[in-house]
């Protein structure tokens, strides 16, 4: 028994003994001054060690480094590049011996990173990328000790020639607590702070599954974030392969508008050149809208790195807020996106996207630059954009009728002397940085309550230039089509706008647009208009061109001309008139016009309309600021006006009527001009009258004298 303790004796004092001799006669400190020498040779920056280096020796031997700071190079804000309150490591020694580096848990506590860019460029950090200066000739590559004898002993041979591949690693672990970077760029004038960053590494070692977590918080202006994240990886024994697995980061982000609660993005797996699993989920606010989304896909990314594939992407998502079209809204997407990082070209597939009752698909390639070059092609079966963007008749009537309550209730609440907002023009300084081109087809599309088929649209967007190359639709028995475009390069815009409308039954599109049945007939339009301003009284005001207008086979409802002749004939010869149940309504076979905008004024000196029974001339204007109208209809009567469903005239036959419209456009008031009436009758019947004296006496009477006194005394009766 006695044997065996001494036997197990004798080993431990020789331990114990050699840990007393490292203690008393291996000073660490004494290697201060060569750790620092080495920090300025190799990074020309000032290594300052406060604490003392002192030895641990549980579990195994090792040394604790305590405050240390690598001083800035001159010009900078802060004094120090890095500084930490303390590092701790230890290594077993005897294992070196046979190529197996044994390390304890590696301790960081308190570092501080502070990384600065100065105006003109230059960081601090540029001395540690730059590579170290090489050895002179007179240096010698072996180091030697205080006596002079080599160093390198066989063992040490053995340790350094051996190839890494010959290593193995073990590392019980690290553990960072109390880091903090701060990032400032005087160039751009940011400033970031990470701060309370910590990271934990369990035990590793090759070819073994290690867990890894990390946590940080931080700061930007007025932008403030946190994320923690955790990660298994394993790494082969030449640090060639890995792999990794549970990867999971959640995050968190508010500034003065946004709120992000949770952004979660997790990967079973990720293994190179293989589908790996991706999930992602966002829940929070942005500028007012409540967000709740997730998703799901297949990740795979090539071993060069360059070239990344998310196929069968989904995203599930609801949104929420007063700002939205409609809300709630739902969407529902499914994609296949692909992005080549040599080439900076994305690749978007879009299998389906749904926005409540909107669906679209298509694909898009986007190449990166400056200014990123997209182009795309998107379907829809069915958009309804009234519904979408709530400007349908019946959400404008409660829109309506909610902003009429408001009104009443601020009109009570507020002074008289309050102004109406003033318009500002739409910043269009975004459509600068685009270069986009693509084509969009609609099988059927709804907007401003007008019902569309077959859309189809291609356009260009060229750094502030906005060109609608084509627009075909077919709507109304008929076709549209156009071209367009904006000039967003200057404020404000400019625009003009060519439009051709073919064969369109023009009441039931005013029925659906304006909710106005005043005009019937098949109609063809051609309009050429040009305007600055996109206010909506900047395009009042500063529109102008031409509109022609060809109807065929209509009516004009609402006026019955037929019957206001009779009626107003009728009380200007003192009868009495006959009230008839009559359509309100005027016939016409064909009518055309040019009518000319310009400044808020729409103008025709050349409206033309006629029927079986009339032929009606017109000229006037209309002032669309203030919805007024001042308008001439001069009316012929050429047929029986039974046929318009009252007695007949004939009396008036072949005499043009005047009839003023003017007033408010919604509601205009109709009046005849009879003075002109009763001097045309008077002198058709002077003329008859001449025509039978003639007869009578057997030749013409040819004195002009006498004509021109007959004239002027029929005038003088209606001035």
């Amino acid at each position: 028994m006695k044997k065996i303790l001494l036997f197990i004796a004798i080993p431990i004092t020789i331990v114990i003994a050699a840990i007393l001799a490292l203690v008393i006669f291996v000073n660490p400190n004494q290697f201060k001054p060569l750790i620092v020498e080495q920090a300025k040779k190799q990074t020309g920056l000032d290594l300052v060690i406060d604490g003392d280096i002192s030895w641990q020796f549980f579990p195994s031997i090792g040394f604790e480094l305590g405050k240390t700071a690598l001083r800035n190079p001159q010009g900078f804000s802060q004094e120090n590049l890095f500084k930490v309150d303390s590092v701790g490591i230890d290594i077993a020694v005897s294992p070196l011996l046979d190529n197996q580096l044994e390390i304890g848990n590696v301790s960081l506590d308190g570092a501080e990173f502070f990384i600065e860019t100065l105006s003109d460029g230059r960081k601090n950090i540029d001395a540690l990328t730059q590579e170290a200066a090489p050895a002179s000739k007179g240096e010698s590559n072996t180091s030697t000790s205080s006596n002079g004898d080599l160093a390198n002993t066989e063992s040490s041979k053995k340790v350094s020639n051996a190839p890494v591949s010959d290593w193995t690693i073990h590392l019980a672990g690290v553990t960072v607590t109390n880091a903090s970077v701060e990032l400032q760029d005087k160039q751009t004038g940011t400033l970031t702070k990470l701060y309370d960053m910590s990271f934990n590494l369990s035990e590793f070692a090759f070819n073994q599954w290690t867990n890894a977590e990390f946590a940080v918080k931080g700061e930007s202006n007025q932008q403030k974030f946190t994320a923690t994240g955790q990660l298994d990886f394993k790494l082969d024994q030449g640090f060639k392969d890995y792999a990794l697995r549970n990867i999971g980061v959640e995050a968190s982000f508010n500034d003065a508008t946004n709120q992000i609660e949770s952004a979660n993005i997790g990967l079973e797996t990720f293994v190179f050149d293989q589908p790996n699993a991706l999930t992602y989920a966002v829940t929070g606010a942005a500028s007012g809208i409540d967000i709740d989304l997730k998703g799901a896909g297949s990740l795979n990314v090539d071993k060069a790195i360059s070239q990344i594939t998310l196929s069968n992407l989904t995203l599930d998502a609801n949104f929420t807020g007063d700002t939205l079209p409609q809300s709630p809204m739902k969407v529902d997407m499914t994609s296949d996106v692909s992005f080549d990082l040599n080439k900076s070209h994305l690749n978007f597939v879009l299998e389906k996207l749904t926005a409540n009752a909107i669906a679209l698909d298509g694909k898009a390639d986007v190449t990166l630059g400056d200014i990123p070059k997209v182009r795309f092609s998107l379907h829809s079966p069915s958009i309804d954009l009234d519904e979408f963007l709530g400007t349908s008749s019946d959400a404008v009537s409660q829109a309506a009728t909610k902003s009429e309550q408001a009104t009443s209730e601020q009109n009570q609440s507020s002074s008289p002397q309050a102004s109406s907002k003033a318009e500002v023009e739409p910043d269009l300084s975004a459509l600068k940085t685009l270069d986009v081109k693509g084509d969009i087809l609609i099988d059927k599309f709804k907007v401003n309550n007008a019902r569309m088929q077959d859309v189809n649209t291609k356009f260009t967007i060229n750094r502030g230039m906005v060109d609608l190359n084509s627009f075909s639709a077919n709507l109304y028995g008929g076709s549209v089509k156009a071209t367009a475009q904006l000039d967003a390069r200057k404020t404000p815009a400019t625009y003009k706008v060519s439009k051709q409308i073919v064969g369109v039954k023009i009441q039931p599109l005013l029925v659906d647009v304006a909710n106005n049945d005043k005009l019937e007939g098949t109609g063809n339009i051609d309009v050429n208009v040009t305007g600055k301003s996109l206010t909506p009284t900047g395009i009042k005001k500063n529109l102008a061109g031409t509109v022609v207008i060809n109807f065929a086979d209509g009516a004009v409802n609402g006026i019955n001309i037929a019957q206001l002749i009779r009626e107003n004939y009728a009380k200007f010869k003192g009868q009495k008139t006959q009230v008839a149940d009559e359509v309100q309504k005027t016939d016409f076979s064909a009518m055309t016009a040019t009518l000319t905008l310009n400044k808020g004024i729409v103008s025709t000196n050349n409206l033309h309309a006629q029927s079986p029974l009339l032929r009606i001339r017109g000229n006037g204007s209309a002032n669309y600021l203030n919805e007024t109208v001042d308008f001439t209809i001069s009316t012929s009567i050429v047929g029986s006006l039974k046929g318009q469903g009252g007695k007949d005239i004939d009396e008036l036959k072949d005499l043009t009527i005047p009839i003023n419209v003017s007033g408010e456009w919604a509601k205009p008031k109709f009046k005849l001009v009879f003075d002109d009436v009763l001097k045309q009758k008077a002198q058709k019947e002077l003329d008859r009258g001449l025509k039978k004296l003639d007869e009578k006496l057997g030749e013409k009477i040819k004195d002009e004298k006498t004509k021109e006194a007959i004239n002027g005394l029929i005038k003088g009766l209606f001035n």
